[in-house]
């Protein structure tokens, strides 16, 4: 199924570019003030936007930019400046991954999709995701401190009041829910009555990576069929089978099939550890996901370029990887 072999794997280090929940009012604003050239990836995504995303990024509000249409394309814009600033220096990974929303940043790296083809496919990602979460409202919850099994029979116990399923595989101990409002409710006591040592609901606008997303993954097929999917220079561990793909045309249902699916991130950082890569970057405005990393295994070496200040620390004055 258009898995790559260990054998086909570049050495070296391999990047990773976070997804919704990454955002901050002032992404982005110090690096195009300090690094001209990222200007052409701001207007682009302006443009597109046809919606000064750039001046919502570094200036706000705050509630504008937690919603969900403008959240996603925020973040990739401020990945992309920063991938633009990494790939002048000559640099290439072995390997890439992206958290949800971050799997498309992950295939401009991989060559997949050009910037401009990744910035219509997001924008409509998002507003059909906010779109389904107002056709059908629903929920998500993080549990903390059980077993993956445990969460998955909690949900499934659940059923009995609706929609309710794993939605994130995180880290251990570190699982997200998503699903019909009743549903995750009753889940979410459940987990607590068997020692979760934290259940938390979370502030989002749709029950995202769950059949309540149904709407939406029709919506992005028919998007994604009128983008080119170029195969992929380096592998692309996608979130629904934490297996390293190549052939564009996979990659494509990959991202249709990850709307109503779980993100197993942790399953795809330990592949990334099987097919030999030890060093990663988090390449985008945060550090979710280096810490998500250290997580799954405190052996890895991962560092973040979420800024100028880091884009200069490792990669201008390390200047190796």
């Amino acid at each position: 199924m258009g898995i790559c072999s260990g054998e086909n794997l570049m050495s070296g280090f391999a990047y990773l570019f976070p997804g919704q929940g990454s955002q901050h009012v002032g992404m982005g604003k110090k690096l195009r003030e300090d690094f001209p050239e990222t200007g052409e990836i701001f207007d682009l995504a302006d443009q597109v936007m046809d919606y000064p995303l750039s001046t919502l990024a570094f200036d706000g509000p705050e509630e504008t930019l937690k919603e969900t249409r403008y959240t996603q394309p925020a973040i990739m814009m401020v990945s992309l400046a920063l991938l633009k600033l990494i790939e002048a220096q000559g640099w290439k990974p072995g390997i890439v991954a992206g958290h949800s929303l971050g799997e498309y940043t992950a295939l401009v790296a991989a060559r997949v999709l050009t910037v401009q083809d990744a910035f219509q496919a997001v924008k409509r990602r998002a507003e059909l995701m906010f779109e389904a979460g107002v056709e059908k409202p629903g929920a998500m919850a993080a549990v903390m401190g059980l077993r993956a099994d445990e969460v998955v029979q909690a949900c499934r116990e659940a059923e009995e009041v609706g929609i309710v399923q794993p939605a994130n595989y995180n880290a251990p101990g570190q699982i997200v829910i998503s699903g019909e409002v009743a549903a995750v409710e009753k889940a979410m006591a459940l987990a607590s009555e068997r020692g979760a040592r934290k259940v938390l609901p979370l502030p989002v606008s749709g029950a995202f990576h769950s059949e309540l997303m149904g709407y939406a993954s029709e919506g992005l097929q028919a998007t994604l069929a009128d983008i080119d999917f170029r195969d992929a220079e380096v592998p692309v561990v996608v979130n629904v089978d934490a297996v390293p793909v190549a052939a564009g045309d996979e990659l494509r249902q990959a991202l249709v099939r990850q709307l109503r699916g779980a993100v197993r991130w942790e399953q795809s950082i330990r592949r990334m550890g099987e097919e030999g890569f030890q060093k990663f970057f988090e390449i985008g405005p945060s550090r979710v996901l280096r810490g998500l990393t250290r997580k799954i295994d405190r052996s890895f070496d991962v560092r973040n370029i979420a800024d100028g200040e880091s884009y200069r620390n490792e990669v201008l004055t390390e200047g190796e990887a």
